[in-house]
């Protein structure tokens, strides 16, 4: 195996918006990863649908067809 060609592979914590955190293997730099949706607030694994409207998509789909 070549020398010095490989990214540092280190241990790093996963933080949720929803305050869930846990751990895991990284190549990426830092010691903290952010991320919006996990396992524990996902709508498929909670079974709690949450509806996030960016630019106001819900809002444009009811006006195209009349759903007010």
């Amino acid at each position: 195996m070549k020398q010095d060609i490989h990214p540092d592979y280190h241990e790093v914590e996963v933080v949720c918006v929803c305050g869930s955190k846990f751990k895991t293997k990284s190549t990426i730099k830092g010691d903290t990863i952010r991320i919006d949706v996990c396992d524990k607030c996902h709508p498929f694994y909670s079974g709690k649908q949450k509806l996030v409207d960016t630019a106001g998509r819900v809002e444009k789909f009811k006006k195209k067809h009349n759903l007010d």
